[in-house]
């Protein structure tokens, strides 16, 4: 059965979800700020669907790095993935962009390692694309939702956290191009006023205890 998004979003336990047909539904979730403006990028060394591992210190040659948690499965990040790669083909040669997978595969089977080689392939994804198997990546970054994006300038120090662009919604427009603004201040060294701009998507999907 095609799986069709009913734009309905319910208000539950003080949190959105959005439903589809066959009353599957996903929590949505806005960044938080855990990380602070001027903070450093946390660490990690992760597999890349290149089954080659890949760690913060890869990218110490670039302007700038954008750090995407995001997955296979959910609609926020579907509808970002052009946006996405517009960037990474726009600034490839200044920012490394990293998309960071932190969502259980045993209980969300899309979002596994060979899905996401999968989902790569047929999204023509050049970026890299990892794992984070332990989900520890994504608590040391206070990520909560996909897509949540964190800009990092050349010395690794936080200067922006928040949406791609201002379309909030799967079905919606984008009219401003957020995070290609930021990322041109950035590389021009102008500061960038408004450093957390929330964006929206799926929860992480975290594994049990």
């Amino acid at each position: 059965m095609k799986f069709v998004l009913i734009l309905i979003v319910v208000l539950l336990a003080g949190k959105d979800f959005i439903c589809s047909k066959g009353v599957f539904c996903m929590v949505l979730l806005e960044s938080q700020i855990k990380l602070k403006t001027g903070d450093k990028i946390p660490d990690f060394s992760l597999k890349g669907i290149d089954d080659k591992i890949h760690s913060v210190s890869d990218y110490k040659d670039y302007d700038g790095k954008l750090i995407i948690f995001m997955c296979n499965h959910c609609p926020y990040v579907k509808a970002k993935v052009e946006a996405i790669k517009e960037i990474h083909e726009k600034f490839s040669d200044k920012v490394a962009v990293v998309g960071i997978n932190s969502n259980d595969p045993i209980a969300f089977p899309d979002d596994n390692f060979e899905n996401m080689k999968k989902t790569a392939s047929e999204k023509g994804i050049k970026f890299d694309y990892l794992v984070d198997d332990t989900q520890e990546v994504a608590k040391r970054f206070g990520a909560m939702c996909t897509p949540d994006p964190f800009l990092f300038d050349k010395n690794g120090n936080l200067v922006f956290h928040g949406r791609i662009d201002n379309a909030m919604k799967p079905e919606d427009v984008a009219t401003e191009k957020t995070m290609i603004d930021n990322i041109t201040k950035l590389l021009n060294q102008e500061k960038i006023q408004k450093d957390f701009d929330p964006s929206i998507g799926c929860s992480i999907k975290w594994k049990e205890n």
